[in-house]
């Protein structure tokens, strides 16, 4: 997104950025200031709102985990209450994904803190943990494996410097498993061993790849690995800090002395952690053995710092989106030069309109040209309905930096720059973004049509003016005579766009 005008005013004045993690076990908030291109801390709350614990069989969120939720979001709006809208992030992981009620959830958040809430896919959620931990370690050479045991997901990453190489996430978690494994609250070896047993079998999906790729050294992330880090601490069980084989062996034998979860004790461990410790633990046992981990150390970066990078990163034009499109555009060979060309026109058409239809927002600027850049990448699968190939690789792919909103107003776009408007597809989006997402498919399916030649002689000087739903399309004098195909693609248009309220003159 090209937020060239809020980065003027962040890097020069040192304003603030927030960013908000909606975790399955605790809600975190970090504010920072950006300056000179350098993030300070400002002020971090954080609180244990165990929304997967409020979650039922049924995959809903009770209305006491809701609550939970919402109160502690209203802390946080206070806090941030004088900070720019556009300098604020929050993103939901594992619970929020794994909920059927996630969305009315989301909207009583959104309307708490004036931010969308996007709930975040796991790789996306992987790929933000990485940047929040390589910027918080050293900047070391060689492959780091990075884990991150949450509430309902684990995330597993091997990366270099700051470019993450591999990003997983596994359906285990602390609260998850607390659970499935140690529900009747005892502390024996059978709970321990049928927990270990179920990640085990978790981690077959990876275990095989992750060991091939290899790595270095190996950092954890996150409240459950910082617990069980300081419990060999406190315990005596490891000698520099870092969590071994061996540590988490007599951590394990020290759990089992006791006969409930409730009667652990731990110096230094809050109890509403340690009541999900055990399951951290027999997690983090089971990637020790399965992946062969000698030795992982600790990093204070997370998710929520991960956002913030990102977002830093955003402002200073350096968007991670820019490079998933142009790997899509590789893998799927779309024609860039043809791709520009559309993009360039719809830019100028933008250009045109965007004050008169309230289309100033950098996003939609970014939105549009990503649009551009992506129609044709369904060409790969087939001629016939490739609109609809295009929308479904736009929409359904791992793209890094893209939450799965943005993907589905992009995937709509694409889907909708040819042919009939897809009124069904328009319905599903957001009531808030349907009018803008109409207008801007309308200027990319004007740029896709004024190029329909695929050559390199530069269109004439275009005059478009719009009136709410009237536009009109003003040509120089002459032009059309030599160019009868772009006037029946008009014409077409025309019918095309009556149907959707819009009315197009052409002259």
């Amino acid at each position: 997104m090209d937020n060239s005008d809020n980065a003027t005013t962040i890097t020069e004045d040192g304003a603030l950025l927030a960013a908000i993690d909606l975790g399955s076990n605790s809600f975190h908030m970090v504010v920072a200031k950006l300056f000179q291109g350098e993030l300070t801390t400002v002020d971090v709350m954080s609180d244990k709102v165990q929304l997967a614990a409020g979650m039922n069989g049924d995959k809903m969120l009770g209305e006491e985990a809701i609550e939970r939720g919402l109160n502690c979001l209203r802390r946080f709006a206070q806090r941030i209450s004088a900070i720019p809208r556009s300098a604020i992030k929050i993103v939901g992981t594992n619970a929020l994904r794994e909920a059927h009620n996630s969305s009315a959830f989301a909207t009583q958040a959104e309307k708490i803190l004036g931010v969308p809430l996007e709930i975040i896919a796991g790789r996306e959620e992987a790929r933000l943990i990485y940047l929040g931990v390589s910027h918080t370690l050293a900047d070391v050479a060689g492959a780091r494996l990075v884990v991150d045991i949450g509430g309902g997901s684990t995330e597993f990453i091997i990366g270099e410097r700051f470019e993450p190489l591999e990003t997983e996430s596994l359906d285990m978690g602390c609260v998850s498993f607390t659970q499935r494994f140690f529900n009747d609250g005892k502390m024996n070896a059978t709970n321990f061993r049928r927990a270990e047993f179920a990640a085990k079998q978790e981690l077959l999906s990876i275990r095989e790849r992750y060991r091939q790729v290899g790595w270095s050294s190996s950092v954890g992330a996150s409240g459950s690995i910082k617990a069980i880090r300081n419990a060999c601490v406190e315990g005596g069980f490891t000698d520099n800090e870092e969590i071994t084989p061996k540590s988490l062996a007599k951590l394990k034998d020290k759990f089992l002395s006791f006969d409930t979860v409730s009667d652990l004790d731990i110096p230094g461990i809050k109890q509403e952690r340690l009541a999900i410790l055990p399951a951290g633990l027999a997690i983090l046992t089971a990637l020790f053995e399965s992946l062969g981990v000698k030795s992982m150390g600790f990093s204070t970066g997370a998710l929520r710092e991960g956002l913030l990078y990102d977002m830093a990163g955003r402002l200073q034009h350096e968007d991670v989106r820019e490079r998933s499109i142009s790997a899509l555009c590789q893998r799927y060979h779309v024609d860039l030069t043809h791709a520009q060309r559309v993009e360039h026109t719809a830019m100028i058409l933008l250009a045109q309109v965007k004050s008169a239809w309230e289309l100033d927002s950098p996003e939609y600027h970014d939105l549009l040209a990503w649009a551009a850049r992506t129609h044709e990448a369904g060409l790969t699968i087939a001629h016939s309905q490739f609109h609809k190939h295009s929308a479904y690789l736009v929409q359904h792919s791992d793209l890094a930096g893209f939450t799965s909103s943005e993907q589905q107003l992009l995937g709509f776009l694409v889907r909708a720059h040819r042919r009939k408007f897809p009124k069904d597809e328009y319905k599903l989006l957001p009531d808030n973004r349907q009018e803008a997402m109409k207008r801007l498919c309308v200027l990319l399916r004007l740029g896709v049509i004024l190029n329909r030649s695929r050559d390199d002689v530069r269109l004439p000087a275009l005059s478009l003016q719009v009136d709410d739903k009237d536009m009109q399309l003003t040509f120089p004098e002459g032009w059309f005579p030599q160019h009868p195909l772009t006037e029946a693609d008009l014409e077409q248009e025309q019918d095309y766009l009556k149907h959707i309220d819009i009315n197009l003159s052409v002259s």
